[in-house]
């Protein structure tokens, strides 16, 4: 959410931040009200794979020049590492040893909570085990703030003795927010933007960020759900609320978050009343603490960054999609390389649009099944079985395929039985194209018989009036229209 929201102010600053937090709010409500929760299905496991990895190695990428103590701005990924290359002789030696350093231990105390300390039933274990099994743990899930904390606490001891070896945070500005409406005219570059001026500027944004906002909230509910199911519209007016309430006290858009999310979920937390917690919390930070967060080396900020999102790059998932359906790949690529050279929202765009390429695709090229049956007394018949409903994407193939089967294989003459089990519905351009279909067949004397026909079906397909429509329900009833075509009784064998 903050890439996405950094990379559409387009110079718009704080201000535009805010405005695009009360809009996302606003869309959100909007899409709650008007039961828009099922959008979401449309983002494709693939898609959101791409999406998510994509991020992490921008937001990783972001972090080197603070790693190695550099100062530069660029705007994307490309630009971030041709400005890299370009300052990488001004390194500083020891933000890049104390950033090292720090996503070492990081990541040796991502592990510590794995450490085994007796048996593994806890209720086999001493209360002296069952203690050092929870310290173990407080020190894995909070070693985030341990590393800040110590790193903060060094450098404040290095500055009081006149030593300034790392780049530090700086001032962070003290106080609760001032409770205010969102700008809806802003100042930036000796130029007055007014709100629609600011809302062409955020462009896509408006749409993008309420949906990538709910993609990512969904995604953690699943993550700790447990099987249970969640209403993404009641996620919408959730994250709507939010955004528009936060907007007033200067918020950039904001979604669920996975790190706090696994912590709540760690320490017990089953409700949302320990959002109470966390927001004292902050409140007393932001009142009390805030002097403190000067002596925060940046270095220390961007390992911890960097070391926990490169978690979320799921290069993993790459195998598993390989062994299920190959073609999956296409959209997880088309989002990943996207999002890393384009920019993010074009990026899942061009990945849910090459899914519902595939999507449409395979809705207008069905299966289509052809067998040859005889009867006893020598006669032949095609069975032709469609595997999908008819609708308009897919009703000229099939009619071809059909066709093609009727004259080539069928000869012209023997009857065709369309097996039309699988064909749960149809609409009005599958009903035009099978009238068209059973005119050809009259033309040339074929019989054309559907079998299996559900009503809804019949219904669809008599309302366009086709001339000598066929069809049948059960075998007898295809035995005895098979029957009428030759004067010889017989049983049909298959």
């Amino acid at each position: 959410m903050a890439i996405l929201t950094r990379e559409n102010l387009h110079g718009l600053g704080a201000s535009g931040a805010i405005l695009l937090a009360f809009l996302t709010g606003c869309v959100q409500l909007l899409m709650g009200v008007l039961q828009l929760g099922f959008l979401i299905d449309f983002i494709s496991g693939p898609v959101s794979v791409g999406f998510t990895s994509a991020a992490a190695i921008i937001i990783a990428t972001t972090q080197i020049k603070d790693l190695l103590g550099l100062t530069y701005s660029a705007s994307n990924f490309l630009d971030v590492w041709d400005q890299l290359a370009g300052h990488i002789g001004e390194t500083k030696k020891w933000d890049t040893i104390l950033g090292i350093v720090c996503m070492l231990v990081l990541l040796a105390l991502r592990k510590v909570k794995d450490i085994p300390i007796g048996p593994r039933d806890t209720k086999d274990r001493t209360p002296a085990q069952k203690l050092l099994a929870q310290i173990l743990w407080f020190i894995s899930t909070a070693r985030n703030i341990l590393v800040v904390v110590v790193c903060a606490f060094i450098a404040y001891l290095l500055n009081a003795h006149g030593e300034h070896p790392f780049v530090l945070s700086g001032v962070v500005k003290q106080g609760l927010p001032s409770i205010q409406p969102p700008p809806f005219q802003v100042e930036a570059g000796n130029r007055t933007y007014t709100f629609l001026e600011m809302c062409s500027n955020l462009s896509s944004a408006i749409i993008v960020l309420p949906l990538l906002s709910l993609l990512e909230d969904i995604s953690l509910a699943k993550v700790f759900s447990e099987g249970r199911s969640i209403d993404a519209t009641q996620e919408l007016l959730a994250l709507g609320l939010c955004n528009v309430a936060s907007s007033f006290f200067g918020s950039m858009a904001v979604s669920g978050a996975l790190s706090r999310g696994a912590v709540n979920n760690a320490s017990g937390v089953r409700t949302t009343l320990g959002g109470i917690y966390t927001g004292v919390i902050v409140i007393l930070s932001l009142q009390f603490f805030t002097p403190y967060f000067y002596y925060i080396p940046k270095a220390s900020l961007a390992a911890v960054i960097i070391a926990a999102v490169v978690f979320m790059v799921e290069f993993h998932v790459v195998k598993p999609i390989w062994r299920t359906n190959k073609i999956d790949l296409i959209p997880a690529a088309a989002t990943f390389i996207s999002c890393l050279l384009l920019r993010l929202e074009l990026g899942i765009v061009i990945g849910i649009s090459t899914n519902l390429l595939f999507l449409l695709y395979a809705s207008a090229r069905p299966s289509v099944q052809v067998e040859k049956h005889s009867t006893d007394w020598g006669g032949e018949y095609l069975v032709i079985t469609p595997d999908r409903s008819l609708v308009f994407p897919s009703v000229e193939y099939v009619r071809n395929m059909i066709t093609k089967a009727g004259v080539k294989q069928g000869a012209s003459s023997i009857p065709v039985v369309i097996d039309s089990r699988h064909v749960q519905g149809a609409d009005f351009t599958a009903a035009k194209g099978v009238k068209s279909l059973i005119d050809d067949f009259v033309k040339r004397n074929q019989p054309l018989l559907f079998y299996k026909l559900k009503p809804s079906v019949v219904d669809v397909f008599s309302a366009v009036q086709p001339v000598n429509f066929q069809y049948c329900c059960t075998e007898q009833e295809l035995y005895n229209m098979l029957r009428s075509y030759c004067n010889k009784p017989a049983i049909i064998r298959q």
